[in-house]
């Protein structure tokens, strides 16, 4: 039976990380339909919430029947309660994604987008999404610690883009509502590291019975 359980819970760990694939996946894809201005790049990020929306119900129901049927103690008990919070933060990254898509359709401005590291910003954040459920599944406080630490790295960026929007604005005034959906963005990146972080410190809620 332990070794069925055993199972059950390395499977659990399978599915966070096809979750988080499909979060990092629509970050990725949704910063290159900005910058490309791809219409096919922001209908695939779009079809990509909708799997995460998908998965989180799959984990959700899955972990479920986990405590139901297993009704774990301990150590074990964190694992699975951790992992159902975890998802929720993976499925509004997914959100964010779409949201950035959504905003893409109205910024042409390829000197505005070329002009901030919006790419790099958005590179942080997934870094922090990979390392936070490879922490989990790892089961290793350093690398969740070392999550919430970057999110100080994202931060950065976003004050980095937003001071350098403020500087394109005042040479050209124009381009204000643009750059307004631009630091939109930057603030929906600056939300995904946000729920990284959150997620890391569900694993150390897990590995520790403390949080934060």
């Amino acid at each position: 039976m332990r070794e069925t359980y055993h199972k059950q819970l390395e499977n659990l760990h399978i599915e966070l990380i096809r979750m988080g694939a499909l979060c990092e996946d629509a970050i990725s894809i949704a910063v290159k339909a900005l910058i490309d201005g791809d219409s096919a790049l922001r209908e695939k990020v779009w079809d990509l919430e909708r799997e995460i929306d998908m998965k989180e119900r799959q984990i959700e129901s899955y972990s479920l029947r986990l405590l139901l049927r297993e009704q774990p103690v301990a150590g074990d008990l964190r694992q699975i309660t951790a992992a159902q919070r975890m998802i929720t933060d993976m499925e509004r990254i997914g959100d964010q994604a779409a949201d950035i898509a959504e905003l893409s359709r109205f910024i042409e401005n390829r000197e505005l987008i070329n002009g901030i590291p919006v790419s790099d910003m958005a590179k942080a954040a997934a870094k922090m999404l990979t390392g936070s459920v490879d922490a989990f599944v790892a089961a290793d406080l350093e690398k969740a610690r070392s999550v919430i630490i970057y999110d100080d790295v994202v931060d950065k960026y976003f004050v980095e883009i937003k001071n350098a929007l403020i500087a394109l604005v005042s040479k050209n005034s124009g381009a204000g509502e643009e750059c307004i959906d631009l630091l939109m963005i930057a603030k929906y990146l600056e939300r995904i590291g946000d729920h990284a972080q959150n997620i890391a410190e569900w694993v150390e809620y897990y590995l520790t019975g403390k949080r934060g």
